[in-house]
């Protein structure tokens, strides 16, 4: 059995956006409360690349009174399109500034930033938007959870296949028994597309006017600008993102992990490519890695294993049952079937084998009248479970994948006690959890 995203789920999805309603199996709407103060005013923080779509998804839903971004001509731009909102370079005096006329605000800024900017928002009694991953450490990951639970405030992570049918229906097959019993899990993924496994460069660079570098570098410890780590670069840097697990697998694990519960796994062992050694190891990410995961029993499941594959590595292809290695893909395996997607948000998969699915019946789902607008409504209603990717659940899958890159700098197998929040084979690895604090940058 094959499932495609069709037109007809596409104008009905559009119709679900139009209406601000959900489309469960049975059609059933939900009307949306009005309030006095219906209108939601949001701050952006980071306005370029995904963030001018995380801006403009905000100004659909509400009035953008504020925008951030470390690049002043990525600002004039983003000021063109809304006037009206007062500019800022650094998130910190804009939130001195203007924390009483701000209701929510979009974090999609590097990935070492996250965790900074939201923290300090949600301190502040912000709802928050941010992007995957949920931010740069599993310290952190554990710490934005637990504080929007407190603070009791709406959330959603920006990994926007929850929204999608695909992924959902592909739960809820799981959910129900549809390939039976699952064991393992297989995540690849074509990236990096940026350079990995290099060492910092030796020569130094003018930073250009419109750069506020110190903004830029955030809690990461100074060095000198250079145009490796700015724009997109800085994915592969250790000090400013997450490698390729990081970029995607929020993504394109977040399917098995909803449908299975892969949270709080036992052990994390990682295979980075030979050469990441020296200065590399300690600069950069590896060119390429397979990171195994295991999980032990929870609730109605099994003992699990999930591996990943990066920078080109994939699982035997014999595993796909005769269907053929796409650039990315996910692969959940079942004793009595398996779900296979090569769409990275997992809106489109097949059971395999397909001559044996012919006739089965699929289980129904609740559909997401999208991404974005499941924030909107949430803070509208004050329901901070109808935004599926919440932080409840996102800070969660971050933890589970953040971990891989734990196991990868500890340059061992790793043995995880989730309660205790610490490696307990290695007591050193533990400093890979979080990251010394630039000062004025602390959470």
């Amino acid at each position: 059995m094959i499932r495609r995203s069709t037109r007809r789920e596409f104008l009905q999805q559009s119709s679900a956006l139009s209406a601000g309603c959900w489309i469960g199996a049975s059609t059933t709407a939900w009307t949306q409360e009005k309030s006095a103060n219906s209108v939601i005013r949001f701050a952006c923080i980071g306005v370029e690349g995904q963030g001018a779509s995380d801006r403009d998804d905000a100004g659909r839903h509400g009035d953008i009174v504020a925008i951030c971004d470390i690049d002043d001509e990525v600002l004039e731009k983003a000021s063109l399109r809304f006037p009206k909102a007062k500019k800022y370079f650094d998130f910190r005096k804009m939130f001195d500034e203007m924390g009483d006329s701000i209701d929510a605000v979009t974090v999609s800024t590097p990935d070492h930033t996250h965790a900074p900017a939201a923290v300090r928002a949600m301190k502040l009694g912000k709802h928050c938007y941010c992007q995957k991953p949920l931010s740069y450490s599993v310290a952190e990951s554990r710490m934005m959870r637990e504080l929007a639970a407190e603070k009791k405030l709406c959330t959603q992570m920006g990994n926007q296949g929850t929204a999608s049918g695909g992924l959902r229906e592909a739960v809820q097959i799981i959910r129900t028994g549809g390939i039976g019993s699952v064991k393992e899990v297989h995540i690849w993924t074509n990236r990096p597309i940026w350079n990995q496994g290099g060492v910092r460069p030796a020569e130094m660079q003018e930073c250009p006017k419109h750069i506020h570098w110190d903004q830029f570098l955030g809690p990461a410890k100074e060095r000198p600008y250079h145009s490796v780590y700015q724009p997109f670069k800085w994915r592969g840097w250790i000090d400013f993102g997450t490698g390729a697990l990081g970029d995607m697998a929020c993504h394109t694990m977040n399917m098995a992990v909803m449908a299975l519960e892969l949270f709080n796994p036992i052990s994390i062992e990682a295979n980075p490519a030979a050469e990441w050694t020296g200065d590399a190891r300690r600069e950069s990410y590896p060119k390429s890695c397979t990171i195994k995961y295991e999980f032990g029993p929870r609730g109605k499941f099994g003992p699990c294993t999930l591996y990943w594959y990066d920078g080109g590595k994939k699982p035997p292809e014999e595993l796909l049952l005769g269907e053929k290695h796409k650039a990315s893909g996910s692969l959940v395996i079942g004793d009595k079937g398996r779900i296979f997607s090569a769409n990275d948000y997992h809106s489109d998969y097949m059971i395999l084998p397909t001559a044996e699915f012919v006739d089965y019946k699929k289980p129904a789902y609740q559909a997401s009248p999208g991404h974005f607008l499941e924030f909107a409504n949430a803070i509208k209603q004050g329901k901070p479970e109808l935004a599926m990717s919440n932080f409840d659940y996102a800070g969660r899958l971050s933890e589970t994948v953040l971990l891989g890159n734990v196991a990868l700098r500890a340059g061992k197998k790793i043995e995880w006690d989730a309660a205790a929040m610490k490696i307990t084979n290695d007591a050193s690895a533990n400093a890979f959890l979080t990251r010394e604090y630039r000062k004025g940058w602390e959470l």
